[in-house]
């Protein structure tokens, strides 16, 4: 026995056991730090299923609302247009109310003239073609052409 205490007690001896208690310790703690990998894997795993579910459970309602929230934009737009026409409309009305604007009107488009004025239609030889008059030259009646703004109207 005195010989195996001795040969516990020696360096060398020493070492050998020094070197498998730490080999035995880092093998203790590596499959500890396996454990936890493997469980943060396992948790990992988890939450990226539950923020993978919350994406795809999001995706229609989100896109449902940056659709409609273009819609909106594009309503404002319109009603914003649909205003300043009221306002041009409501601008016209105004107008209308004048006398002068009125007989301006009458004048410029329906070349009315005031009693005791003459009233001169200067014809530019290099306009085009008359629609009024028929293709031997001769004038329509006045009632063909709203004729062919019913047939016109209607084939649309």
């Amino acid at each position: 026995m005195a010989g195996k205490d001795r040969d516990r007690f020696s360096t060398a001896t020493r070492l050998r056991l020094l070197g498998e208690q730490t080999a035995a310790r880092v093998y203790r703690s590596q499959n500890r730090r396996q454990d936890r990998r493997s469980r943060l894997t396992g948790r990992a795993a988890f939450l990226a299923l539950v923020v993978c579910s919350l994406v795809v459970a999001l995706a229609y309602p989100m896109r449902q609302y940056v659709s409609q929230r273009g819609e909106m934009a594009e309503q404002r737009e319109r009603m914003a247009e649909a205003e300043r026409q009221v306002e041009r409309l409501r601008d016209e009305k105004a107008r209308l109310r004048d006398d002068l604007y009125v007989q301006r009107l009458a004048r410029e488009h329906l070349h009315y003239v005031l009693p005791g004025e003459v009233g001169f239609t200067m014809i530019d030889p290099e306009a085009t073609e008359d629609p009024r008059r028929e293709a031997d030259g001769a004038e329509r009646p006045w009632y063909s052409h709203v004729w062919e703004g019913v047939d016109s109207a209607d084939q649309r």
